[in-house]
C-alpha cells in the first residue's frame, strides 16, 4: 500500500474490534458512566449501524437495555447483528436525522437516556484512544487520515494530536455525496447538507455534532471530499493489497491517498484510521466490481455480428486472443444480426485502446 500511495502508510485497524469498529471506545464508556437510575431506565441511541452495535454489545455485558433506532439504508448486515446482541431494534427514517428524532422522542417518553454516537462527551473522549494508541505505536506521525461523518472520532483525534504530537496533521475525510463536516467549516457552523447515497453509509450524517464540531473547528488541518469511484478503489485496494475488507467509511482515507488528492503527503508517514468492517455481502461485489472498472479491468461492450454459423466463434477467439474472460454476456436477435453484450476481465491500464483495436481490425 505504501508503494502504491507514494508514503509510508500505517493502518489503524478497528475493524479487528468485536463488533467491527471504533464505536465500541466510545459506547462502552459511555455506558460505564451512568448513574444507577440511567442504568435501570434503559439507553436510546439512532445509528446506521456501527454505534448502535457497539451500545448492544457492551449494553448486553454491562446489563443496560439498549434500544437503536436505525435508518432504512443501514446495512441489513448490522441490523441483524444489533438484534443479536438482544438490542430493541427500530428500522425508521430515510436518514439519520430522522432516526434521531425518533430516539430522542422515545427516550423522552421511557425515561431513559440517549446517547448520541459521535456527540456525546463521552463517547467523544472514548474515541479519542484510538488517537493514544497511534502516538503510541507509530513514532513521528506526519498525518492521520480521518473518517469524518458526524464529526466525533474527528474532535477526538484532533485534541489528542494537540496534547501528544502537535506536528501531526489531522484531515478529515468526508464523502463527496454527504459533505456534512466540510459545509459546516466552510459556513463556520453546524450546517444540514442533503445526505444523497453513498458507498460510506457510516458517514452519511446530515448534519454534524454540536459539540464536536466546536472541539474541532479551530485545530483540524483540514477536510476534503473523497468521489465514489475512488472509495469503490480503495476497498478494492485493502482486499487485494492488505487482504483486508472494510466498509466504504473504513476505506476512504486508503482511498483518498491512491486518487492523489493528498500530494502533501508524498513521502510521509501516515496513519488511515480504517473505522470500521462491517460491510454488506451483497455491497463487496459491487464495490469490487466499480473497483474494477474504474481501473479498466471490467470492460463493457456491445458489439454486432452477423447471423451466421461461426459469428459467435469469431467474436469469442478476437476476444481469446486479447487474453481476456467474460464475466456476464447478453443478446438480443434483430433478424440478420446479433447484438452481443459482455462484460470482460482486463489487464488494468488507463489506455484501453489495445481492447478495440483487434474489434476494429476485424470489422467487414
Amino acid at each position: 500500500m505504501s508503494k502504491l500511495a507514494g508514503c509510508d502508510v500505517f493502518i489503524k485497524m478497528e475493524v479487528n474490534q468485536d463488533t467491527g469498529s471504533f464505536k465500541e471506545r466510545g459506547g462502552r464508556f459511555a455506558l460505564m458512566n451512568l448513574s444507577a437510575e440511567e442504568k435501570k431506565n434503559g439507553v436510546f441511541a439512532a445509528s446506521a449501524g456501527n454505534h448502535a452495535q457497539a451500545v448492544a454489545i457492551h449494553g448486553q455485558r454491562l446489563g443496560v437495555k439498549v434500544t437503536v433506532v436505525m435508518p432504512r439504508h443501514a446495512p441489513l448486515m448490522k441490523i441483524s447483528k444489533c438484534r443479536d446482541l438482544g438490542a430493541n431494534v427500530i428500522v425508521e427514517g430515510k436518514d439519520i436525522s430522522v432516526s434521531k428524532a425518533l430516539a430522542l422522542k422515545l427516550a423522552k417518553e421511557q425515561g431513559g437516556k440517549y446517547i448520541n454516537g459521535y456527540d456525546n462527551i463521552d463517547v467523544l473522549a472514548g474515541a479519542g484512544t484510538v488517537a493514544v494508541e497511534i502516538f503510541d505505536q507509530v513514532d513521528d506521525v506526519d498525518a492521520i487520515l480521518v473518517p469524518s461523518g458526524g464529526g466525533g472520532l474527528m474532535a477526538a483525534t484532533c485534541v489528542a494530536a494537540k496534547a501528544l504530537s502537535p506536528n501531526t496533521k489531522v484531515i478529515g475525510l468526508v464523502p463527496e455525496t454527504c459533505p456534512s463536516l466540510l459545509k459546516s467549516l466552510e459556513a463556520g457552523k453546524p450546517t444540514l447538507v442533503k445526505v444523497n447515497p453513498t458507498l460510506a453509509d457510516g458517514l452519511a450524517v446530515p448534519l454534524v455534532g454540536v459539540n464536536a464540531f466546536h472541539t474541532m473547528k479551530s485545530i483540524v488541518h483540514k477536510v476534503i471530499a473523497v468521489k465514489e469511484t475512488d472509495i469503490a478503489v480503495g476497498i478494492l485496494r485493502l482486499i487485494e493489497c492488505e487482504k483486508v475488507v472494510t466498509e466504504g467509511a473504513g476505506a476512504i482515507g486508503v482511498a483518498a491517498l491512491l486518487a492523489g488528492n493528498l500530494q502533501e503527503l508524498a513521502g510521509k508517514k501516515v496513519v488511515c484510521i480504517l473505522s470500521g468492517g462491517n460491510i454488506d455481502s451483497t455491497m463487496v461485489g459491487r464495490c469490487i466490481e466499480k473497483g474494477l472498472a474504474v481501473d479498466n479491468r471490467l470492460v463493457r461492450f456491445e458489439v454486432l455480428i452477423s447471423d451466421r454459423p461461426g459469428g459467435v466463434a469469431e467474436l469469442s477467439k478476437i476476444v481469446a486472443d486479447i487474453g481476456v474472460f467474460s464475466t456476464s454476456r447478453y443478446q438480443q436477435d434483430s433478424f440478420s444480426e446479433i447484438c452481443n453484450g459482455m462484460g470482460w476481465h482486463y489487464p488494468g491500464q488507463e489506455d484501453t485502446s489495445g481492447f478495440r483495436q483487434p474489434f476494429n481490425e476485424n470489422q467487414r
